[in-house]
C-alpha cells in the first residue's frame, strides 16, 4: 500500500515534466523491492496558491508523502525512503539548479485498526505474471 501524495508549486509547471517525475517516484519505489507492485500509486497535485519562506515571488516546492502500511522494520523503511529521495533529488536537480527551491519527502505508517483497503490489482498482475 505504497500510497506516494506529491503537492507542487504551480511554477514548476515549466521547469519540471510532473508526469515524468510521477514514473521516477515508481519506479524508485519498485526498485526498493520492499512494495508490492500492485500497491503503488503516485498521484501529483499541483497547488496554485502557495506562500514560501518570506513571501517573496519565484520560490519552489515540491513535497512527497508516503502512506505506507504496518510491518516493515525501520531500518528497511529508511533504505527505500533514501534510495526514493535520492532518486527524486537527482531528477529534480534543474529546480535545485535555480537556487530556489525546496524539497521535502515524510514517510508516514497506516495505522492497521483504522485503515481499509480493497484491491484487485494485485490478483490481475499475479495472473498475467508480474511479481512484486
Amino acid at each position: 500500500m505504497p500510497h506516494f501524495s506529491i503537492e507542487y508549486s504551480a511554477d514548476l509547471d515549466g521547469t519540471i515534466d510532473i508526469s515524468a517525475l510521477c514514473e521516477v517516484v515508481r519506479n524508485a519505489a519498485v526498485q526498493t523491492g520492499i512494495f508490492p507492485l500492485g500497491g503503488i500509486r503516485v498521484r501529483a497535485i499541483r497547488c496554485e496558491h502557495y506562500a514560501i519562506a518570506d513571501g517573496r515571488a519565484g520560490l519552489s516546492f515540491l513535497d512527497i508523502l508516503l502512506r505506507i502500511g504496518d510491518g516493515r522494520s525501520l531500518d528497511a523503511r529508511q533504505k527505500a525512503g533514501a534510495q526514493i529521495f535520492d532518486a527524486v533529488s537527482a531528477y529534480l536537480e534543474p529546480a535545485f539548479a535555480t537556487g530556489r527551491f525546496a524539497l521535502s519527502f515524510d514517510m508516514q505508517i497506516n495505522d492497521p485498526a483504522t485503515s481499509w483497503k480493497r484491491n484487485t490489482i494485485h490478483d490481475l498482475l499475479k495472473a498475467e505474471g508480474y511479481h512484486g
